[in-house]
């Protein structure tokens, strides 16, 4: 007979990414943009369970760039940033324009950027580089995360994190929303089965909506009388 597998199903990975991502969740996040990678694997099933338990909606792309553009799209059509989240590697810079887009137009952005545990970085692998402080100013938070082995206190560090990361991102700790990064580094084994003692949140069970930025007024729309000599200048979301 075959020797039965002693091996661990549970993955300290996906227990991370679970309670990161439910408390997003319960923050107020409902998009989640993803980028597929072998790195990023727990925050990918993750998403998945929340997307069937119908609380957040799930955009997978599998070009960073067009998925960073898709972020700063839906965090301008809901006032409430969407979560990005790729892999290890180039995949990272490829957000950069969409972050400066963000940075500079004061739009609310959360990237979730998996990267290899220190053992593993500046070995000369192919495509890793480094991560944490790749957008230099453009982000209102970046924190470079330790990869998660399992010990108890780990899902309170993420909840921490989430919120840490919110209040970057829609300027309750800055002058101005934009992009916020959590660099987070992941071992093997990078993925398990989403585990019982961490249920993902289902639909209508955030706590705390998030804050994002100044809604427009409630009310009726203003009628202006036509003329011939009226001129209406209207910026962006008026």
């Amino acid at each position: 007979m075959p020797e039965r597998s002693t091996r661990n199903p549970r993955s300290p990975a996906t227990d991370f990414s679970v309670a990161l991502l439910n408390e997003f969740v319960r923050l107020g996040v409902r998009d989640l943009v993803l980028c597929p990678g072998a790195r990023s694997q727990a925050l990918a099933l993750a998403a998945a369970e929340l997307e069937r338990a119908g609380s957040i909606r799930l955009h997978v792309r599998t070009d960073e760039r067009s998925a960073g553009f898709l972020s700063v799209g839906l965090a301008l059509e809901t006032g409430l940033p969407a979560l990005v989240v790729v892999t290890s590697g180039t995949a990272v810079a490829n957000l950069h324009p969409a972050v400066l887009e963000a940075h500079h137009a004061g739009v609310p952005m959360i990237l979730l950027t998996a990267d290899r545990p220190a053992e593993l970085r500046g070995i000369r692998s192919n495509q890793t580089t480094v991560q944490a402080g790749l957008f230099g100013v453009a982000t209102r938070l970046c924190l470079d995360v330790p990869a998660p082995v399992g010990e108890p206190d780990e899902a309170t560090i993420a909840v921490a994190l989430a919120r840490q990361a919110m209040d970057a991102a829609t300027g309750v700790v800055n002058a101005a929303p934009g992009p916020a990064q959590l660099n987070l580094a992941f071992r093997e084994p990078l993925s398990a089965a989403v585990p019982v003692g961490l249920p993902m949140i289902p639909a209508g069970a955030a706590a705390e909506p998030a804050a994002g930025p100044d809604a427009l007024p409630d009310g009726p729309a203003m009628l202006l009388a036509p003329g011939p000599r009226t001129v209406v200048v209207a910026g962006d979301g008026a």
